[in-house]
């Protein structure tokens, strides 16, 4: 359905119910960069750091190792077909209906909460700066960025360009400062050198279980590369902005996250009750930096509104993916003449706003399990990827489709990387503080698969009776 009305931000009228082509290249790189930092970023490595002391390094790497893997499969996958379902489409081509259907709402569902979550960390900050209620706070962030989703896609990559790149700035002037720091280069700091990445207990003060503590917190910490893929599907030229996004963006995600963690660790003890603070805030307190809790108090921010921006974006192509398969209510795949998806954008969005009151109105017992969904998720998606992968790819060489980027060493690569997903999935089944994840998301993950099921299986029954009638007639 057109909007004729609504000309705010649009170029040219895009076909009907099609998305736009407005985002640039390096508009979907920063998009990409946007939805990994965020406030967990800045605030959740403090976590890690105290799971596996300075030993986080190497959960992280192993995190990193299995992320950019992944990232290759789905580089594969998306530079053949893009699409703004990415890997849901990808999955449902691969497995059947079932797996697109269950993998998409299931990432729907994770962007939903991801926004009230971000958007609580915003309100609390600015209801105390301002002296106003929190929730109130958050309910107009929101309802900012709605409007901002609404108006075009290009106005959304603008505004998200501008809000990742203060992020990339800042981490880049953080680590020059910490290493500036830990070579004795900074007046007035304690740091002392490398000392606290064996000082205290050792380099891996809590052994292997604080280390697969801080790989399951680190393999979720790199959730959102994907996003790219999905972006990318309204640029003018969508293989190779994803060829070239992905790239980028994966040795760019390394330097920011493995040195500032290398950052913190050296100049923070793992134990020290300053990383109840949060990370960035005590490795600035000991750098002797004036006003460090309202300098990441603000970065803190910019990160959650990019967060947010990108969630809004992300949830309601999504939405509209689904709704073009018929997994989603048909209104969501209606597009304005600016060519955005807007009632899948006002959808998602309700979604999130119903969950940011319950967090203040509900008891946390009634959020807490619903919460829980979000890590498991990213490792269901990363094992979707994959194995979709090692489908479409034998499928292409049966056909001797010759394809434009190819996930190396195929297949001995793609199935070293199913294997530690797998055992990922359940190292969270021991790990303390995981089990109750686990648990809600299967279930959540098996009623989707259930439903999933059903519709495929009443697809090839009606297209059985329909091969009957042609042929008694």
């Amino acid at each position: 359905m057109h909007d004729n009305n609504n000309k705010i931000g649009a170029t040219e009228p895009v076909p009907r119910n099609a998305l736009s082509k407005g985002l640039s290249s390096r508009q979907i790189t920063m998009i990409s960069i946007g939805g990994v930092i965020g406030a967990g970023f800045f605030v959740g490595c403090a976590s890690a750091i105290m799971a596996a002391g300075p030993a986080v390094l190497v959960s992280f790497g192993v995190a990193a190792a299995l992320v950019v893997l992944v990232m290759g499969m789905l580089g594969e996958l998306a530079t053949t077909n893009p699409d703004s379902g990415s890997f849901s489409t990808y999955a449902q081509n691969a497995l059947g209906r079932w797996a697109g259907f269950s993998i998409g709402w299931l990432y729907w569902w994770f962007y939903v909460l991801v926004i009230p979550l971000e958007a609580i960390v915003a309100s609390d900050i600015l209801g105390g700066w301002l002296g106003l209620p929190s929730m109130l706070i958050g309910v107009l962030l929101i309802a900012a960025l709605i409007f901002t989703n609404i108006l075009s896609v290009k106005n959304f990559g603008t505004l998200e360009y501008w809000f990742s790149l203060i992020k990339v700035v800042t981490i880049l002037a953080f680590i020059v400062l910490g290493f500036t720091a830990i070579a004795g280069l900074l007046p007035g700091s304690s740091a002392r050198g490398l000392e606290h990445l064996w000082a205290d207990g050792g380099f891996a003060p809590t052994g292997l279980p604080g280390m697969a503590s801080a790989l399951v917190l680190a393999l979720f910490s790199f959730t959102g590369m994907e996003i790219v893929t999905i972006a990318a599907a309204e640029s003018e030229d969508p293989r190779r902005n994803i060829h070239k996004a992905i790239r980028s963006v994966v040795w760019r995600m390394l330097i920011f996250y493995f040195g500032s963690i290398f950052v913190i660790v050296s100049l923070v003890a793992w134990n020290s009750p300053a990383l109840a603070n949060g990370s960035f805030q005590s490795a600035l307190e000991a750098m002797n930096v004036p006003g460090a809790a309202t300098i990441v108090q603000a970065v803190i921010l910019v990160g959650v509104a990019s967060t947010l921006n990108s969630a809004i974006f992300t949830a309601s192509r999504m939405g509209y993916s689904l709704a073009t398969r018929r997994d989603a209510p048909r209104s969501w795949a209606r597009t304005t003449q600016q060519g955005v998806p807007r009632i899948s954008v006002l959808f998602a969005s309700a979604g999130a706003l119903v969950l940011l009151v319950a967090n203040y109105t509900l008891p946390q017992s009634v959020l807490v399990p619903l919460i829980a969904t979000i890590g498991t998720i990213a490792l269901v998606m990363y094992l979707v990827i994959a194995v979709s992968q090692v489908v479409l790819r034998k499928r292409a060489i049966a056909r001797g489709e010759e394809l434009r980027v190819k996930f190396p060493l195929f297949p001995a690569l793609s199935y070293l990387t199913i294997a530690p997903i797998v055992a990922f999935l359940g190292l969270m089944a021991v790990v303390p503080g995981h089990q109750m994840e686990l648990l809600v998301s299967s279930i959540l993950t098996g009623g989707l698969i259930v439903v999933g099921g059903w519709l495929q299986y009443r697809d090839r029954s009606q297209a059985g009776s329909g091969a009957e009638l042609r042929s008694s007639a």
